[in-house]
Order: structure tokens, then C-alpha cells, then sequence
């Protein structure tokens, strides 16, 4: 039957919000499908429990295995716990074949037993080695080198889960071809000037864009004047953002938007003089780049686009049995107007599917790492 069913719970106590989550469960347990794969999502204010939570999910479903991470924000259905204790799960009993975990101490091992992984779920330490060559060493590990998930946000200690709980690093599930997914991201920046090429960068120092200083070039995509105050110009630029896209990927077409392969970085400083930004990445000349602010009616727009977009796929494909929303922490229900705005949108766009998810410090499609996005991944009815 390949179901999906799910939980939520908010409590000062742990033990009191995993048994609440519990009495969600149990009855839709009872007469159906043995779960096989678990989703924990934990805030931060359940940090030092998390070991005590996994172990106690394990003993009660010692046939399930879990994966997950800790972050300042989880949600499911309509409802955000944000900054505050929440709990949130999902179980799927998808064919015990048709998954396998993998973390640091047990990598992904493509082939063995006949397994193909067509594509992963991820979940990791933003503070990990290498991340970004670890992320495109997993995509080409997959047959689509589809990739999606997120950066643990916790504020205290970043934990991810693979049927234990660890210290960082990289772990998630990769999925064979027997569980379909479709999978989009919404970007919650919006260009405000024209895409230039880098022409000049060393390291995190972006010199020329265009062949004309960094800085002019910024000046004049902000409208702002020559002889623009320095208090006034730091505030600015902290307003804004860089918007980046690699040599090869695709460049978006339209007007005022970004296209997916858009990674959007935060600007660390300005020289003034020599003209040069610093940009919180490592860039090259040859990559593309727009300036760009965070725009919640653009967010919003996009948003709802994708929503619909998926559902209309999925619908195609015989509906939606679960679904992951990973939003960046940057944007929650406060920047879409109010609390639980951006999961009420998600789940109202869907329809009554069971939904779960959290807000990352980071969030991955394909082999980026995104900043200011949230990424939709839907199991089809083919799982």
C-alpha cells in the first residue's frame, strides 16, 4: 500500500511530546502496513535528548530505520514550531529493498545487493569538510544525481540521524528507482539588476564584474550614488545578496527571476577603495552573478507556483503519498506575514497529504547548496 502517516507534538517535555506523537500513530498502526523508514525532525530546545528520542523510537519500532536532524524550526501539515519545543515524524512502509541509509561510518555503497540508488535524501553539519565536494561526490553516486535536503540549524549542537544520532558530517537515505519522487525549489530572492559575469575574483574577493569594479557595479544595481555615505552603504550592501550560477548550469530567461541552479550568497564586507566586495563563497571568474534582496511577495509567488506545479505532476502520476518541505530558517511563517504562513501555504496547495519538514541552515537540491530557498519533494503513487 506504500502509506504515509505522520505526527506533531510541541511539549517542554520530551517524553510528553513523543508520547503524544505516539498516541497520533498508534491507531493508524494497528491494522496497517508495517512502517519501514522513519522522518525524526527535532528544534534545538531537544538537543540533549535527541539520544534518549532515537532510542526510544527504536525500541518501540525496532523494524523501522530513522532518519533526520535537529534545527531552530520543524513543522508538519499547516503547523510551524518555531524557536519553541517541537517534534515532528512520518513513517513509510516502503519496501525494505527500495532504500538504503548512509552517514560517515556506513557511506553509500552503490550496487551492493543489486541496490541502485537513484536518489538521495541528505542531511548535514554545515561545518563539515569539504561539504560542497561531498554533495557532488553523492550526486554522482546516484543514477539521476538527484539530491535534496537540508543543513542542520541548531543553534547548540548540530546532530544528524541515521539510526543513531551523530556529530555532524553527512548521512541521509538514498531511494532506487521503486520510490518516485518530483522535486522543486522555490528561491525567496529576487534580482535586482542585470546578471553580469565575473571577470576578476580571488577566493572570497570579487574584484571586477564586467570588467568594472565590484563595487561600481553594485552601486549602480542599487541605484545608490558615487560618494554614498559609508554608514549608509554598509547598510545597504547588508541588505544585499549575491545571486550565483556556475559556469555550465542554466541561467534563467525570465525577467526579475532567478532560475533553480541560483545559489545566493551573503555580501562580508566591502573595500572601498580598491572597489573589491568579499562574498560569503569561493568564486571564480567565468561564474555569472545578480545582485538581489529578499523579496516575500516573490517568495510567496514562486512558492505557490512550485506547490501547484508538483501537485499537478503528481496528480498525473496518480497523487501524492508523503511529502518533505525544507525551508530555510531565513524565511519561516514571520517572513511570509505571520506563524505558519509558508507551511499553510504548502499544505493547502497539496491538498490533505501527510507533510513534514524543518528549516535549515542551508538546503540542497541536486548537488548545490542553496541559501534563502525551500525545496518540495513529493512521493509519487508509483512508491
Amino acid at each position: 500500500m506504500n502509506e504515509f502517516i505522520y505526527a506533531h507534538a510541541g511539549d517542554a517535555n520530551w517524553q510528553m511530546a513523543l508520547g503524544s506523537c505516539w498516541s497520533q500513530l498508534r491507531y493508524r498502526l494497528q491494522d496497517g502496513p508495517k512502517p519501514t523508514l522513519g522522518w525524526c525532525y527535532l528544534t534545538d530546545h531537544y538537543t540533549q535528548a535527541a539520544g534518549n528520542i532515537v532510542e526510544a523510537l527504536r525500541e518501540r519500532m525496532p523494524e523501522v530505520h530513522w532518519v533526520g536532524t535537529v534545527g531552530v524550526g520543524v513543522a508538519a501539515e499547516a503547523v510551524e514550531y518555531f524557536d519553541e519545543p517541537g517534534m515532528v515524524l512520518m513513517l513509510a512502509d516502503l519496501p525494505p529493498d527500495s532504500f538504503r541509509l548512509f552517514s560517515g561510518p556506513r557511506p553509500l555503497d552503490t550496487g551492493a545487493n543489486g541496490f541502485e540508488a537513484f536518489t538521495a535524501l541528505v542531511h548535514a553539519d554545515g561545518g563539515a569538510a569539504d561539504l560542497p565536494m561531498q554533495l557532488k561526490t553523492l550526486s554522482s553516486s546516484t543514477t539521476t544525481g538527484y539530491l535534496f535536503g537540508g543543513l542542520s540549524s541548531a543553534r547548540n549542537q548540530p546532530l544528524l540521524f541515521a539510526d543513531e544520532v551523530l556529530l555532524g558530517g553527512v548521512c541521509g537515505v538514498a531511494f532506487g528507482p521503486e520510490v518516485p519522487i518530483l522535486s522543486r525549489v522555490t528561491q525567496g530572492c529576487q534580482p535586482i539588476g542585470p546578471q553580469r559575469t565575473i571577470t576578476r575574483a580571488e577566493g572570497n574577493y570579487l574584484v571586477t564584474l564586467d570588467q568594472g569594479r565590484a563595487l561600481d557595479c553594485a552601486l549602480a544595481d542599487l541605484g545608490l550614488a558615487e560618494d554614498t555615505p559609508d554608514e549608509e552603504l554598509r547598510h545597504e550592501l547588508a541588505q544585499t545578496l549575491a545571486g550565483l550560477v556556475t559556469p555550465g548550469e542554466d541561467v534563467s530567461t525570465q525577467p526579475g527571476q532567478f532560475g533553480t541552479n541560483t545559489e545566493v550568497r551573503h555580501l562580508l564586507g566591502v573595500g572601498r577603495k580598491a572597489g573589491v566586495l568579499v562574498v560569503a563563497e569561493q568564486i571564480a571568474a567565468g561564474m555569472q552573478l545578480a545582485f538581489c534582496k529578499r523579496n516575500a511577495e516573490a517568495a510567496r509567488a514562486d512558492l505557490l507556483r512550485i506547490v501547484a506545479d508538483v501537485r499537478a505532476k503528481a496528480e498525473a502520476a496518480g497523487g501524492i503519498r508523503g511529502a518533505l518541505y525544507i525551508s530555510c530558517s531565513g524565511r519561516g511563517g514571520p517572513h511570509f506575514g505571520q506563524r505558519n504562513a509558508e507551511f499553510q501555504m504548502v499544505s493547502e496547495g497539496l491538498g490533505p497529504v501527510p507533510l513534514v519538514g524543518f528549516f535549515a541552515g542551508g538546503e540542497i537540491a541536486r548537488h548545490h547548496l542553496y541559501g534563502y530557498t525551500g525545496v518540495l519533494t513529493v512521493f509519487t503513487a508509483g512508491s
